[in-house]
């Protein structure tokens, strides 16, 4: 790891990840290695995602695990000293979730663990939700960054 990212103070969010407005879900990093990365976020009763409650619904956190393998993409980039490129969400085939929703004001710990990275630009990564020490939610998740993100956006999704 790169000595700048030793440190236990990381970018503004919004200096790692494209993501913006109420598309943005993280709030920090807190820690991040080679082959890992931890990122907080917070349920927020005003967010387009809320629910009569005020909570998440649990099926958004495949979301909050995408933005925290593009946190440690982007911060294994910069640690290089170029640019995060875009990348894509490819799925998993199994998220589960412990429980329904994540309570209105709840602090989240997303944590990635990259378990694959290939020349081609696939990846999986082992990730998971925690609240308050408690498991909430785990998949691997699989990604795959193009080396040209807009010609493979037009080869792959023409309408």
């Amino acid at each position: 790891m790169c000595p700048s990212m030793c440190s236990s103070t990381f970018p503004p969010i919004e200096a790692i990840i494209p993501h913006r407005g109420t598309m943005l879900l993280l709030d920090a990093v807190t820690a991040c290695s080679d082959e890992s990365l931890t990122a907080l976020a917070s349920v927020r009763a005003d967010a387009w995602y809320a629910d009569t409650q005020g909570a998440m619904p649990a099926w958004i956190g495949i979301e909050l695990m995408a933005q925290a393998i593009a946190a440690h993409v982007g911060l294994l980039s910069m640690r290089n000293g170029k640019p995060a490129r875009p990348g894509v969400l490819l799925g998993t085939r199994r998220y589960e979730v412990m429980r329904d929703a994540f309570a209105c004001g709840a602090p989240l710990r997303v944590t990635v663990n990259e378990v694959l990275r290939s020349e081609e630009g696939h990846g999986a990564y082992g990730c998971t939700i925690d609240q308050d020490g408690a498991r909430c939610a785990e998949a691997t998740v699989k990604v795959y960054q193009p080396r040209d993100f807009q010609t493979f956006i037009e080869e792959n999704f023409r309408p």
